[in-house]
């Protein structure tokens, strides 16, 4: 192993051991931020410890400083094979820790339990797939379970929750602040199945003007039906999974649209085909033409996942996706792409004179 990687994962193993340590702990006061703050870090450093170990640069050539959480982990995705769920739970640590390092989180002990042990499986298998090593290699004999009370179904758990925000809001009660800490762990969530995921003051309101109106789960927190959990094993071989369901129901409205409340916005669509033409040629190393050529002969704009057109008033902004930067790159090589775009200019040509 790299020197420097093994420095790295020594820091991931010494922030996992701490995050179990203050799960653990009979001391209440700040559990939670105890908890998810070397957690989310632990990630971090077997991430850059992994891609170090891969020959990956891990530092910004502009700035010079060493990459943040959310680039490591989409670099991961691309060269340690790591898997979209398992990504999802990273992400959902991360909004989590997020929300209680700079504000108000409000995670309940179910949620709280099922995320760390999701995390504990995460780890595991990164670790497993990148260094071919167990968790249990690095523990001592005498640790106990990550709990002792059986993960519940992520349905169940962000139902119950839901319910309790729709009782902290009734009136009279006078517990706004209580329920909107809630609000925003529900939102965190979302990072499950989305990227880029940032809660702010806006969709907390728009949730909470939804949860006032009546609205159902499903329809103010529609991503999270998309959600379930895998339980394997007991005691201390327990592996949780938090997976995805196929065919939820997704509807994008629009990102300051004060009717509705559904927390599926259409900033998550900008930061989702965050290229416009002229960045993915850059990102390709090739020029505009050559870039259209190979977008052509791709057919990425006739992919959802690849292509978007948004609308800003009577202007039009084409935008392309991570997923179509890494099939245009892994294409890119094996075409002649002076050759094709030199036939494309000739088509044109001949249907203009045609």
């Amino acid at each position: 192993m790299k020197k420097e990687a093994r420095l790295l994962r020594a820091k991931a193993m010494t922030s996992v051991r701490r995050a179990a340590q203050e799960f653990n702990s009979i001391d209440d006061e700040g559990r939670v931020t105890r908890v998810l703050l070397p957690l989310q870090h632990s990630f971090e450093m077997l991430l850059k410890a992994g891609l170090v170990e891969n020959g990956v640069a891990v530092f910004d050539k502009k700035t010079g400083r060493s990459l943040g959480f959310e680039k490591c982990l989409n670099l991961a995705q691309q060269h340690l094979k790591l898997g979209s769920e398992t990504a999802g739970t990273l992400r959902a640590v991360d909004a989590l820790r997020d929300d209680e390092q700079h504000y108000l989180g409000g995670i309940e002990e179910g949620l709280l339990y099922l995320h760390v042990r999701a995390a504990i499986t995460a780890f595991d298998d990164i670790l497993s797939a990148v260094f071919n090593e167990k968790l249990a290699d690095h523990l001592p004999s005498r640790v106990l379970p990550i709990s002792t009370q059986p993960p519940e179904d992520i349905d169940v758990l962000v139902g119950s929750e839901f319910q309790q925000i729709v009782d902290l809001l009734k009136p009279a009660r006078r517990k706004r602040a209580e329920a909107r800490q809630r609000i925003r762990t529900l939102l965190a969530l979302e990072a499950h199945v989305a990227e880029d995921v940032l809660v702010s003051e806006r969709d907390v309101d728009r949730v909470e003007r939804g949860v006032r109106g009546g609205k159902k789960v499903e329809d103010v927190f529609p991503r999270l039906s998309a959600l379930a959990t895998t339980v394997t094993g007991s005691g201390i071989s327990v592996v949780v999974r938090v997976t995805k369901k196929q065919g939820a129901p997704v509807r994008y409205v629009a990102a300051d649209d004060p009717a509705e409340a559904a927390a599926v916005r259409e900033v998550d669509l900008q930061r989702k085909y965050r290229y416009g033409r002229s960045e993915f040629a850059q990102k390709l190393g090739i020029n505009n033409e050559e870039s259209t050529t190979l977008r052509e002969h791709l057919k990425l704009e006739d992919d959802p996942d690849c292509f978007h057109e948004f609308q800003f008033g009577a202007s039009k902004h084409q935008g392309y996706s991570d997923e179509a930067l890494a099939r245009a790159k892994q294409a890119l090589p094996s075409l002649d792409i002076r050759e094709l775009a030199r036939q494309r200019r000739a088509r044109r040509r001949e249907a203009k004179t045609g």
